[in-house]
């Protein structure tokens, strides 16, 4: 079995945090990210493919945010775990959380993927076109595995990077990016089973098989986790919601982009045509944004080593100024065109829309590097109240501007969304600068 040690904060004899050293702990995450972003360019790709793509695209977009923001509650395990499970007490504190939360959050999607609260969701709230409502809901049942195996997946990989097992993280997304490969050439081979049934069919398989490899690569960690002499005062239940509940309240706050954007986009010109285009945009974003938003866990894990925060800062301001070049690569050049068209496979028309609307959010990648930055030190300081206000201020100013493209609708639903969600990222990025600027100095 391969070494695995405790991150402790380090003495002043050790060298200063090294570039390389960052390097190491960031790129088995960024790879795990990057893969998982991969998911869903491949579900598009193959949907698109198949009988009827612009209807089973748009369902698809529809019962992914809805899964997500079911979900959300759970996100941060990843995080919890990576700060708090130090010795076996505050492991079993915090599995506990995560089973009790898993079920009752799988039977909230049991609840509105099985009852007439679908229709209360899909039809009232969001508005989807009516075309795409019922294969939504088949998408939707066939997604209720999902949250129950993220939850157990995040905690279990937050064991992992704990203890210097990150690696471990990239091969469960392996894992994961397999199965959905396997069903999805099912699907596409077999050519008449609906778009959205191999999309979600795909996806929670994924999940499912890769929350099992975890939960067997991370059980030898458990036995040195066992034998850990708890260190400092013990993780109490009131303890690990103030630390916790801000960043459960983040997630459902950033989940909520994807429906509100989705009930904003059904209500403006072009709604089907970029409800179909939103999941594929969507996908190669957070291709790009993954990168960034695996550095919150490699600064929750760092910032303890000696002048940590401008290695950290100085790790940042090179991997943001990337991104944007290679989005603007992809933006300015026939790229897009072969991302679009030739991977996705959009129609010419889709493909434009699609590549027109990524100018308004061309700095998304760069902020996520940064929003990673300053809310890994708030996490690493268990001062996590100002994560929930950047994100409550990011989506109160998000949602202004799409009321606004709504109210006016003039301008089409994906260029409205996009620039809305990048202006909004903006303002979390600034106010998460401001809220751990005490924590930094």
């Amino acid at each position: 079995m391969p070494k695995t040690e405790v991150l402790e904060a380090p003495s002043s004899a050790q060298a200063p945090l090294s570039l390389a050293r960052i390097v190491r702990a960031w790129w088995p995450l960024a790879a795990s990210w990057m893969l998982m972003g991969l998911e869903l360019p491949a579900v598009s790709a193959v949907v698109a493919r198949l009988p009827e793509p612009q209807i089973n695209l748009a369902a698809y977009g529809i019962v992914f945010a809805i899964s997500m923001i079911i979900e959300s509650p759970i996100i941060m395990l990843l995080a919890a775990s990576t700060a708090l499970s130090r010795d076996w007490d505050s492991y079993l504190k915090v599995r506990r959380f995560m089973m009790q939360a898993g079920a009752l959050l799988t039977a909230l999607h049991v609840v509105i993927a099985f009852t007439p609260l679908y229709y209360l969701v899909i039809v009232n709230l969001i508005g989807a076109p009516a075309q795409i409502v019922e294969p939504a809901r088949w998408g939707l049942m066939l997604m209720t595995p999902w949250t129950w195996s993220i939850a157990y997946r995040r905690f279990n990989q937050g064991v992992l990077i704990r203890f210097g097992h990150s690696e471990i993280v990239g091969l469960g997304t392996v894992v994961r990016l397999s199965a959905n490969l396997v069903v999805l050439s099912v699907g596409y081979v077999m050519g008449s089973i609906p778009g959205i049934m191999v999309a979600a069919s795909a996806v929670s398989m994924g999940v499912m098989s890769e929350a099992f490899f975890v939960g067997l690569r991370v059980r030898p960690i458990l036995q040195r986790l066992r034998q850990i002499v708890p260190d400092g005062d013990p993780l109490t239940l009131s303890s690990f919601l103030r630390f916790y509940v801000p960043l459960a309240l983040t997630s459902l706050l950033t989940l909520l982009v994807q429906p509100i954007g989705s009930a904003a986009i059904s209500r403006m010109p072009g709604a089907l045509e970029s409800l179909a285009v939103w999941p594929v945009v969507s996908g190669l974003l957070f291709l790009l944004r993954s990168v960034g938003i695996a550095y919150n866990e490699v600064v929750v894990a760092l910032l303890g080593e000696p002048k940590a925060q401008e290695s950290l800062r100085r790790f940042a301001r090179v991997l943001s100024l990337s991104l944007t070049a290679i989005l603007f690569l992809v933006t300015a050049t026939p790229l897009a065109e072969f991302w679009f068209q030739g991977l996705s496979g959009l129609s010419p028309s889709l493909a434009n829309l699609a590549q027109t609307s990524l100018w308004c959010a061309l700095l998304l990648p760069a902020f996520s590097v940064w929003q990673s930055f300053y809310q890994g030190s708030l996490v690493y300081f268990r001062t996590t109240r100002g994560v929930t206000e950047a994100m409550a201020l990011s989506l109160l100013i998000s949602s202004a501007i799409l009321g606004v493209g709504v109210l006016w609708g003039q301008i089409t639903g994906l260029y409205v969304a996009q620039g809305a969600f990048t202006i909004g990222g903006l303002a979390q990025m600034l106010w998460l600068a401001y809220r751990s600027r005490a924590v930094r100095d």
